[in-house]
């Protein structure tokens, strides 16, 4: 990693001013993410027992204030009636059950007498009050969410045709393009793509299937994502040597997915597995930057600083605005901007590498042709 470094460095002095100023980001950066840490690992204020004669009735009636639910039964003559006619045609494409439905209601009722008494809104189990739109449990976040996915879709198709279209092939003998870390960056974007489709369907309902599934998926990205930052950035071209660090990797991440899903979902040590692995890609991308020459090292530096700085937004964590606009759904807007600089980066990543490349074949062959 270091021996990329020497086209920026002009003399003791700059290289020791480089390292204290390294030395002062990391410190600023570790400090930012213990109190992360901390926080993330508080718990949630929970307000289980809302309501609970209103749940029981909507439950056992199907209806609440003269509406009725679709996906609740109710007695009739000592049996079970059919399903009852919904009033939203949503519900059953969203698939709300009953118990959903009349926590959600009466969750709402609760919500709009605390409103008129000028009290805040507070959490039910462990999520804000939000207005449905469409049947979706947070609509801004399932917009923000697919907002994310498109970005990743279209810079990742774009990745692959400057890769396999744009930018020139090895010669005849060898496969694939020039840049070495195509196929890291290649399962990165899947990994990605996936990701933030399970964050938009989390967010437009909430289940234990899909709140797994949206935690498995981002732990997998994450992983991924570490892998690709200690290789790219000690440049660990070997695949031998590839595997030996991909491998302790994904073991790890797998055993903490079927942890999660099959043992004990545990939130608090979840958080703590995110913010260890994202500490980590943020300072091996912090110093690589800091040490290599890199055309577009400040892209990187953006990337970097700014998702530390809209971190600050799932910390603040406050009531959703209008009963829509959360801070996690202005986290997940504020995103899409770096997720479409962070792309820029890893193509002019790959464009720079390749010119390199092909910049020194050219001078192996010259040389041979010269003796």
């Amino acid at each position: 990693m270091l021996r990329h470094g020497k086209c920026c460095r002009s003399g003791l002095l700059v290289l020791l001013a480089k390292g204290l100023s390294c030395l002062l980001e990391l410190k600023v950066l570790l400090l930012f993410f213990c109190l992360l840490a901390l926080i993330s690992d508080l718990p949630f204020e929970i307000n289980v027992l809302f309501a609970e004669s209103c749940v029981e009735k909507c439950e056992k009636t199907g209806c609440l204030n003269d509406q009725c639910f679709s996906s609740c039964k109710i007695a009739v003559n000592g049996g079970i009636s059919e399903l009852l006619q919904s009033k939203c045609p949503y519900d059953a494409w969203i698939e709300w059950d009953c118990t959903s439905e009349c926590r959600y209601q009466c969750m709402m009722l609760r919500e709009a007498k605390r409103t008129n008494n000028g009290e805040l809104p507070v959490k039910y189990h462990g999520k804000w009050p939000f207005k449905r739109v469409l049947g979706l449990q947070e609509p801004l976040s399932v917009i923000f969410s697919l907002a994310n996915l498109a970005v990743h879709l279209q810079s990742f198709i774009s990745f692959l045709y400057l890769l396999h279209r744009v930018l020139p092939k090895r010669p005849q003998g060898k496969r694939g393009p020039y840049y070495e870390y195509s196929f890291q960056w290649t399962v990165y974007g899947l990994a990605a793509l996936n990701s933030w489709v399970w964050s938009a369907v989390f967010h437009a309902r909430s289940t234990l299937v899909t709140e797994r599934a949206d935690y498995s998926a981002a732990v997998a990205l994450l992983g991924i994502g570490l892998i690709v930052a200690i290789i790219r950035t000690f440049s660990l071209r070997i695949e031998a040597t590839q595997v030996m660090v991909a491998a302790p990797v994904i073991a790890f991440v797998s055993t903490h997915i079927m942890y999660l899903n099959f043992y004990n979902f545990d939130y608090g040590w979840n958080v703590k597995v995110w913010v260890t692995m994202g500490v980590l890609q943020v300072l091996l991308w912090t110093v690589w930057a800091g040490y290599v020459c890199h055309p577009s090292r400040l892209k990187l530096w953006f990337v970097v600083t700014g998702g530390a700085m809209i971190k600050f937004l799932d910390i603040l964590d406050f009531p959703p605005l209008g009963g829509l606009l959360d801070a996690h759904a202005l986290w997940h807007a504020f995103h899409v901007a770096l997720t479409w600089l962070w792309w820029s980066f890893i193509k002019d990543d790959a464009s720079h590498r390749t010119s390199q490349l092909l910049r020194r074949t050219q001078e192996t062959g010259e040389s041979k042709k010269s003796q």
